[in-house]
């Protein structure tokens, strides 16, 4: 039994370092991202944008029917749209993850629903603690086997005596 445990501590252990230590999630090669968004009421088109982690997005923004704005969640990102106007921003897409862009100027009764979605993958990091958990439940597992396997062992050759 102590040599079975000794070999899957062995296997185990090495599996767990080796999805811990996968490094961060980055493009292999960043590459320049070009969308146009439209932004009318109550709606951006196109309402999902996907992107690497280290590509450089530029956006250009354009109002349709009246004024809009533009906030994209967790890089800060905030202008004003005008009609007829377009607007030009960039930015390195560096956190991987989903974030919502979303109107900033009310633009009229449905004004809360106006969203869209920046989908900057892959996500790594879930992957990585996945598998770690994954590794885990299968030492903790084993481990309860083993343990349960020495009981009844014991229990025998007791039982016989």
């Amino acid at each position: 039994m102590r040599r079975l445990s000794f070999v899957v501590l062995t296997v185990l252990a090495p599996a767990a370092v080796l999805v811990l230590a996968l490094p961060s999630p980055v493009a292999a090669n960043p590459q320049l991202r070009r969308f146009s968004i439209d932004a009318r009421q109550f709606e951006y088109a196109p309402g999902r944008l996907e992107v690497n982690v280290g590509d450089r997005v530029a956006l250009t923004l354009t109002a349709s029917d009246v004024v809009h704005g533009f906030y994209l969640d967790g890089y800060g990102i905030e202008h004003r749209i005008e009609p007829g106007q377009s607007v030009t921003i960039e930015f390195v897409a560096d956190q991987a993850g989903k974030f919502r862009y979303r109107c900033s100027v009310s633009c009229g009764p449905l004004h809360p629903f106006m969203i869209g979605e920046l989908v900057v993958g892959p996500n790594l990091p879930f992957w990585q603690a996945s598998g770690f958990v994954l590794i885990a439940l299968i030492g903790a597992l084993i481990h309860l086997y083993l343990s349960s396997s020495r009981e009844a062992s014991s229990g025998k050759t007791q039982e016989s005596s």
